[in-house]
């Protein structure tokens, strides 16, 4: 049974192989005239020196952390070497993490060029194109992250060791989720701002001096931010699936049932690359359904492997049904995220019919969206806990309930190679709309480019409604493993500290949204005052003769996302570790639960009222009120500005707080039971 565990990590090798397959086949695409090239390696060079820029910041923070959890975790278990190797696995999840961000991002932004010039030949060319390029990053995600867990399994076979993988994976994906997030809003606050309501130019105008940025962010926003925060996910849910292994079973059971979790995200890759092969199209068909139709046949291939993986395993149908309900919960949120968020339902044509009023109803209408659009997804995330509970916690046994719950969001997880790959490519196909804007290329091209980002709309909006449910159920898979670990069969509530840190864990993701928010709100200014500076000081910007400094707004995006990132980062690794030392581990189950709760309903929150205000401005400039140029598009405007944000900054960010936080209480677990047994 032992050489079993080989196949988790060469179905994560399977991943990477296809993933340069798609690679190669992207950098033999036909990149365009030189106007086109010369915009693509502005873009591509932009992104990787903000990316390169960032690692080297975060440098210092990973060493340090390394250097404590060896010191701590040896003190409090009396072995350093424990303490080394969990460093080691923490020193492997963060390069890993960093890895899948610099692959996937170098990638992207090699095809958006390509994807512009694909559409010169109609819809399914440029499709292949941007799907390929969000596939790449998929694929990199999940084999990154199984071969990883996989192989430091292998070696150590120890569950306390290998969280530090995780740690290394959700710090370095925090990081990179508020920094992209920052860089992007930054450029497009000031790019929105200035040039289309000030200037009264289009959107990717070459004149506007941020448009460079502003593609940029694009990218290290939303593909590498993206791919760490998947990244994370995908990783914690496993790891939290093998660490509830343990108290659940015993003998031979605990190695079938560590297979389990592993066994199902690699035939979930399996399932993904299968699913890539149907994401085709028709000239003049839907390209939203050919992504839907490849989502749909990897979730079904994944239902049917775990059925037999299931009986092969542990034989208990329970646990079928649990990964089940993890998957159709997140496929579900899915599809109530696409009816919130797509300007072809009732919320989104509201928010653009009060934009007539002004700005003001425009706003208020899409917060009441947003707040609205908590209600489903919080049903479906406890309905999934609840049916994963119940079939698994077989004869009343509480542990095994815990273990269903962790293959709920492992199942919810299992096709996250294609999810990704819906959710990266939008990005592309946004990058080729502007570079088909720029370049001046047919109008036939920008409308098949600006189908496939009308479409990236949503499926990014989707996207993160499933990195939301995703972490609520990774979140609460790790608070089950640091409650096992620091033997909690239960946290009481009438407990004076563990209501002190219940209220302050619900606090910190206001805390953190607010820092967040704030950061934008800083480098936007910067932004806007750059661009007014540049329209105001250049010769001839506004009549196509002058060139605008770009590089100038590239690097302000870039300085204000290094600066701004650090507090609101190191917040979710320092304040966990503190309330656990001081408070005592209780305390800190308490917070970790507040932050659960108001963590998840403000990522739902703000994720869905920003996608809502940037398709109903979408939908306004599609004709509707009187289209581009009206007081309605105007006040849309503004509101998608306010939204930018809410959905790419802090929304997304919090899904990365919560299991941070979780993960760095489990990884610190012994500390704080040998403090307790101290004092």
């Amino acid at each position: 049974m032992d050489t079993v565990l080989l196949v988790a990590p060469l179905l994560g090798i399977a991943a990477l192989v296809f993933a340069f397959v798609l690679a190669q086949r992207i950098e033999k695409a036909d990149s365009g005239n030189e106007r086109m090239q010369e915009l693509g390696k502005a873009i591509h060079d932009g992104a990787m020196a903000f990316l390169n820029r960032e690692y080297r910041s975060l440098l210092i923070f990973v060493l340090v952390v390394a250097v404590a959890l060896t010191i701590g975790i040896g003190a409090a278990q009396k072995s350093y070497i424990d303490g080394f190797y969990t460093a080691v696995c923490f020193l492997i999840g963060a390069v890993f993490s960093a890895l899948a961000g610099n692959i996937g991002m170098r990638i992207a932004t090699k095809a958006n060029t390509r994807t512009a010039q694909a559409a010169r030949s109609g819809m399914n060319p440029a499709l292949a194109i941007a799907f390929s390029g969000g596939a790449v990053t998929g694929m990199v995600v999940v084999g990154l992250g199984l071969l990883g867990v996989g192989v430091l399994y292998l070696i150590f076979r120890d569950a306390a060791i290998i969280n530090g993988f995780a740690l290394g994976a959700s710090s370095i994906a925090l990081f990179a989720r508020v920094g992209g997030g920052i860089y992007t809003k930054a450029a497009d606050v000031g790019a929105d701002l200035v040039g289309k309501i000030e200037a009264g130019i289009p959107e990717d105008d070459p004149r506007n001096p941020a448009v460079i940025a502003d593609n940029v962010g694009d990218n290290v926003g939303d593909v590498a931010g993206m791919g760490a925060d998947l990244f994370e996910s995908y990783v914690g849910s496993i790891i939290a699936a093998i660490a509830l292994v343990f108290p659940a079973f015993s003998g031979d059971g605990q190695l079938k049932a560590v297979l389990l979790p592993l066994l199902i995200a690699g035939f979930g890759i399996v399932a993904s690359i299968i699913g890539t092969f149907f994401v085709r199209v028709k000239e003049g068909g839907n390209a939203s359904k050919a992504l839907d139709r490849g989502t749909l046949i990897a979730g079904v291939l994944l239902i049917i492997a775990s059925y037999f993986l299931n009986n092969l395993l542990t034989g208990e149908i329970g646990f079928f049904f649990a990964i089940v309900a993890g998957l159709v919960a997140g496929l579900l949120i899915g599809r109530v995220t696409e009816y919130y968020t797509s300007a072809d339902h009732k919320p989104v044509q509201a928010i653009a019919n009060s934009s007539k009023t002004g700005p003001a109803t425009n706003i208020i209408s899409g917060l009441a969206v947003g707040m609205r659009s908590t209600m489903l997804p919080i049903i479906l995330i406890a309905i999934a806990i609840l049916v994963a509970y119940k079939v698994s916690a077989i004869d009343g046994n509480v542990a095994k309930g815990l273990f269903g719950i962790a293959l709920a969001a492992v199942g919810m997880l299992g096709t996250a190679g294609m999810t990704i790959a819906v959710d990266a490519y939008g990005p592309i196909a946004d990058n080729a709309g502007g570079i088909a804007e720029m370049a001046d290329m047919p109008e036939s091209v920008r409308e098949i480019t600006d189908n496939l980002d009308s479409i990236g709309n949503t499926t990014a909006a989707i996207g993160k409604g499933f990195a939301i449910g995703s972490a609520a159920l990774t979140a609460l898979a790790l608070f089950s493993a640091y409650t096992t670990a620091v033997n909690l069969t239960a946290i009481n509530l009438t407990s004076a500290s563990v209501i002190a840190g219940l209220f302050i864990g619900g606090m910190l993701p206001f805390l953190f949204s607010a820092l967040t928010m704030d950061a934008v709100g800083k480098a936007a200014f910067k932004m806007i005052e750059e661009v007014r500076r540049q329209f105001r000081e250049i010769p001839g910007i506004m009549e196509g003769t002058g060139k605008p400094d770009y590089a100038r707004c590239v690097e302000i995006s870039t300085a204000a996302a290094i600066k701004e990132m650090i507090i609101p980062g190191i917040l979710a690794v320092v304040v966990p570790i503190a309330i656990g030392a001081v408070l005592g581990a209780e305390a800190l189950g308490g917070l970790l639960a507040g932050a659960l709760v108001t963590g998840v309903l403000m990522a739902i929150f703000m994720a869905n009222a920003g996608g809502a205000w940037d398709n109903a401005k979408k939908y306004i400039e599609g004709g509707a009120h009187g289209g581009k140029g009206t007081d309605a598009h105007a006040a849309a405007v503004v509101g998608d500005t306010v939204g930018d944000p809410f959905k790419d900054t802090s929304g997304p960010s919090i899904n990365i707080l919560i299991k941070l936080m979780t993960i760095v209480s489990l990884v610190f677990a012994p500390l704080f039971n040998f403090l307790a047994d101290k004092f």
